[in-house]
């Protein structure tokens, strides 16, 4: 009996591309610093988190340093307890001074210092969030967060490289808040406790990103389940047609 081999040969090779995009798809992405959420409205407030994953198989991170973009200087800024971990604050004067509900501030702060005490170290395979609530957001495009990251091995992972547009991610990219201008319709800057409504909301859109991503990566295995079913029915058809030699 002649054995037609092409169609499952040709299932499989489907099969392999399409695990292939698969596995692509749901790959963790690059281990950098980054802030979530990743957008906000100018003049508005937010409550907002520098994700550090640890990125050494033999040492813990022992100190984050965020500092703030001196072209863009906010009003107000406040750090939430990590548990485990100290913050600094640094200040800087500003000219002209910053208004914020009414009231002129010549300062604003330049620089976030998180340090660990204890056990508290962001160990190997590991990540930590430190959230920061600020706000009014300025009048620009985007804010860059050069971030240092210190092992307690005393390497100090930098990063600070800007992005271009149209260009490739750099290797070592900062953390970026991209801002939009408020519409037109936009209601009035909520008071604070309004805000933290929005700041519940803005946690929700994150999980409603990741629920988006696994449904995503759950249509595709279904898809991929079909191709390899469809494949190897296709295949056991053609054997029964083939004519005997």
């Amino acid at each position: 009996m002649i054995r037609l081999r092409r169609p499952a040969t040709a299932a499989a090779l489907a099969l392999t591309a399409v695990a292939t995009a698969v596995l692509g798809f749901a790959g963790p992405a690059s281990a950098h610093v980054t802030v979530n959420p990743k957008e906000a409205t100018q003049g508005g407030y937010g409550r907002f988190a520098f994700r550090v994953p640890n990125e050494s198989d033999t040492a813990s991170t022992t100190k984050v340093e965020v500092v703030l973009p001196e072209n863009a200087p906010v009003g107000s800024v406040s750090t939430m307890p990590v548990p485990g971990w100290t913050v600094a604050v640094e200040k800087r004067k500003v000219d002209p001074p910053i208004e914020v509900h009414g009231s002129q501030l010549t300062e604003a702060v330049s620089k976030l210092t998180w340090t660990a005490t204890g056990d508290a170290a962001i160990k190997p395979g590991q990540f930590q969030e430190f959230p920061v609530s600020m706000g009014p957001l300025p009048q620009v495009d985007t804010m860059v967060f050069k971030t240092l990251q210190t092992y307690s091995d005393g390497n100090v992972q930098r990063w600070i490289e800007e992005p271009t547009p149209g260009a490739e991610e750099p290797e070592n990219p900062a953390p970026v808040l991209t801002l939009t201008a408020a519409s037109a319709s936009a209601a009035p800057v909520a008071s604070p406790g309004a805000q933290a409504g929005a700041d519940d909301e803005a946690e929700d859109t994150d999980d409603d990103d990741g629920v988006a991503t696994g449904l995503g990566i759950a249509g595709l295995v279904a898809g991929l389940a079909g191709l390899l079913l469809g494949g190897l029915a296709f295949a056991r058809t053609r054997r029964q047609a083939t004519p005997k030699a």
